[in-house]
């Protein structure tokens, strides 16, 4: 399996097409340095010494899709802002087909997070999570359908900030199924309803716990039997549920894998959600067996972890991690 994923992600990537939809956001890092308390509150004065930005959400998806070398492309929503500018520069230095990013009266969600010593001081948000309009729902959904039968394989990425409506999560899920297309969800929210049908389901065990009637713990049985029951009332081919420390667990009908983590050292798990998500959607593209894209996606994930902030993988670091 190895020698295939290897051949995979070296020769064949460039040749597959995904089409990422959801919520983009824009990621800002202060990293400082903290020696006092502020005089004017009881609070700690980080000295600035780093500046980041980053692409975060549905765009870090498309940005481990670009730096692994696949045509990649997004559908999503930004505001008339500095920060909607500063996010479809960076995806086009990124080579991304940004043409169906659309521009609302809503802001562009953006995040600035103030770091020290590898840990999160504190985060601001801006943000509006208001579900787009009707007439926003349209020119969206034109936007898809225009390029769908040009893609592998459609990733729905749900951040709940406003553009996974359930009329748009259902009409995509519905048209990759008429034209056999793999549609890959990354879910928010307790009610799944609106990805009924999809290919596969990609939750943390926190997610997945959210929408089931009794808690699990994070053991193989009891996923597995959840992740079954699941499978079954959504229509689902199958389900990846990451689990933290314990890597992940993928089910797709009879077929059930359990991988295990592969970092040795985590710093940060933000953004791992959104590499396990490309790198297996990617590999479905590719025609990848689902128990070995599942393996190619826990091996990203655990480059991702290692690192500190949202941070994507390139070709040459999954190479060297295989």
């Amino acid at each position: 399996m190895i020698d295939e994923l290897k051949k995979f992600v070296l020769n064949d990537v460039d040749a597959c097409k995904v089409l990422v939809v959801g919520d983009v956001m824009l990621d800002k890092y202060y990293f400082g340095e903290v020696t006092r308390i502020s005089p004017e509150a009881p609070v700690p004065i980080a000295h600035v010494t780093q500046v980041k930005e980053t692409l975060g959400g549905a765009a870090n998806v498309v940005h481990n899709l670009a730096l692994l070398g696949c045509q990649t492309s997004i559908v999503a929503q930004i505001g008339h802002d500095i920060h909607g500018e500063k996010l479809l520069t960076t995806l086009k230095n990124r080579g991304v087909n940004f043409s169906g990013v659309i521009e609302t009266s809503k802001p562009t969600t953006t995040k600035i997070r103030v770091i020290s010593g590898h840990q999160q001081m504190i985060r601001l948000d801006f943000e509006d999570v208001q579900e787009l309009d009707g007439a926003d729902e349209k020119i969206l959904l034109e936007k898809f359908f225009e390029r769908l039968a040009n893609v592998d394989a459609v990733i729905i990425s749900d951040y709940g900030k406003g553009v996974c409506t359930e009329r748009i999560c259902r009409e995509i899920i519905g048209a990759c199924r008429a034209q056999k297309k793999f549609v890959v969800v990354d879910p928010k929210g307790d009610d799944w309803q609106k990805y009924f049908g999809a290919s596969f389901i990609t939750p943390n065990l926190k997610e997945f716990n959210e929408i089931l009637p009794r808690k699990i713990k994070n053991v193989d049985a009891q996923i597995e039997s959840a992740a079954q029951k699941v499978i079954g009332e959504l229509n689902l081919n199958g389900l990846i549920v990451t689990r933290s420390a314990k890597g992940l667990t993928l089910v797709d009908g009879k077929k059930i894998s359990h991988i295990k983590a592969r970092a040795q050292e985590v710093f940060d798990v933000s953004g791992a959600g959104d590499t396990v998500i490309s790198v297996f959607a990617l590999a479905l593209a590719g025609k990848i067996d689902s128990a070995a894209a599942a393996y190619l996606a826990n091996v990203a994930a655990g480059v991702v972890v290692a690192k500190v902030g949202t941070y994507a993988v390139d070709r040459e670091e999954l190479l060297a991690a295989l």
